[in-house]
């Protein structure tokens, strides 16, 4: 028990760096993209593969952020019910985000075969699982929605359900075949290296301090050196630094902690989630579940496991795994780490053209994997097309949220509150 510490289990299962030094001095490109996530990446290897010229500027190192920190979920669709985003959206502009994101997966899984990516991808699909009857009623309106549009997904019960989940408490799990699993951080850094092999231009611990317009360009200055560029692309998400953009006030920044455990084995652990499916359930306070390739069992759900001690982080993984998995006995827990989410009030993303030559994008709510790949694509279209049409939702105005400090701080006692209960055993 000893050996519990904080380090993202995803960091250590890729420990090969993406070889890239910091900018120095003054360079010249088509593109420049701010921020080395899905997105960027994604973004910036389309753009270079045809014809153009592209840097990244990073203010850390590839992966830093929530790109490479997350569950690793390949979900399709966005947070809310597809009824939800046309609702929102309206029926044109909301069916036509539903149906990019809901062939993202697809997206995300020929990426990883095209550039050979290693990074322990399961094309097995997600759970959804329901923790009581209102949750899986929820499954069933999802369900439903997502079956018109043809989706291929199927609610599942009694015996089929707790067979795919290995637990008998839950009371159904909706099945998206169309989803599955990956290592974040390998994806990201496997995005990094194909492009740099492309030719691009890749530059780490090079924050970005200024954007300025310089005549027909724009001027992206960094802590030792700039970037002449035509356009540029910001795609730094939560992860948003410094006062050079108002892109980090159109969203509220919230968290997601992991847990993993040491590789399991044995019959017990070969029964919890058999097939290589992820998953989360139905909770206002949300946990996910999901395996690795050595076997470990990772447990994860909304908030900061950063600013509390190892016994508390400790008592809640204990906690969800003997009420799910009990069969497992003790569980030795080895990591834990914490990333950020880019929230917004409607849970639907935004897309931003502030500037002649500039266009920006927020608020994925926890769908990076997918949205960015899929918005990484869109958004390196627009740009060698120049059509509006090449985007699933419109540009945005930029609307700062007034509340977002006030909302994260909100959220996250509410989530701490959440968390104590369960170990205090007064929720599940």
């Amino acid at each position: 028990m000893s050996g519990f510490r904080q380090e993202c289990l995803w960091e250590k299962l890729t420990p090969q760096p993406v070889t890239a030094s910091a900018l120095f001095g003054e360079a010249r490109f088509d593109v420049c993209v701010i921020g080395g996530g899905i997105t960027g990446l994604t973004a910036a290897l389309k753009l270079q593969e045809q014809g153009r010229s592209v840097c990244i500027l990073e203010a850390h190192e590839v992966g830093h952020g929530g790109s490479g920190r997350n569950v690793g979920l390949v979900n399709a669709g966005t947070w809310i019910k597809p009824d939800d985003v046309e609702s929102t959206l309206g029926q044109k502009q909301g069916a036509r985000l539903n149906r990019v994101l809901g062939q993202a997966p697809a997206q995300v899984f020929a990426a990883i075969r095209r550039y050979g990516i290693d990074c322990q991808a399961v094309n097995q699909g997600t759970l959804h699982m329901a923790h009581n009857e209102a949750g899986l009623a929820d499954l069933r309106d999802r369900e439903s929605q997502w079956r018109r549009r043809g989706a291929d997904v199927e609610l599942l019960t009694g015996a089929a359900c707790a067979e795919h989940c290995g637990t008998d408490k839950i009371a159904g799990a909706l099945l998206d075949r169309r989803a599955g699993t990956i290592n974040p951080m390998g994806y990201t850094k496997g995005l990094a290296q194909a492009f740099l092999r492309a030719g691009g231009a890749l530059y780490q611990r090079s924050p970005v301090v200024d954007l300025q317009r310089q005549a027909n360009d724009w001027l992206v200055r960094t802590e030792a050196g700039a970037v002449v560029a035509g356009q540029v692309v910001i795609s730094t998400g939560a992860y948003t630094e410094g006062e050079w953009t108002e892109v980090r006030r159109n969203y509220f920044r919230g968290y997601y902690y992991q847990v993993a455990s040491r590789p399991l084995a044995g019959a017990a652990a070969d029964r919890v989630l058999p097939h290589g499916q992820g998953s989360w359930d139905t909770r206002t306070v949300l946990s996910s579940i999901r395996r690795d390739a050595e076997g470990r069992l990772l447990l994860g759900s909304l908030g900061k496991a950063s600013n509390k001690p190892d016994w508390f982080v400790r008592s809640w993984a204990d906690r969800i795994q003997k009420h799910y998995f009990p069969e497992l006995g003790q569980v030795e827990w080895e990591l834990h780490w914490t990333g950020c989410i880019d929230f917004t009030p409607d849970h639907l993303m935004r897309l931003f053209a502030p500037a002649p030559g500039v266009v920006a994008v927020t608020g994925y709510n926890g769908r990076g994997n997918t949205t960015g790949t899929a918005i990484g694509q869109a958004l390196a279209d627009y740009l060698l097309k120049d059509d509006p049409d090449a985007l699933p939702i419109p540009f945005a105005p930029m609307k700062s949220l007034r509340t977002a400090s006030l909302r994260s701080c909100f959220y996250e006692a509410g989530f701490s509150l959440y968390h104590a209960g369960q170990c205090l055993r007064v929720i599940l």
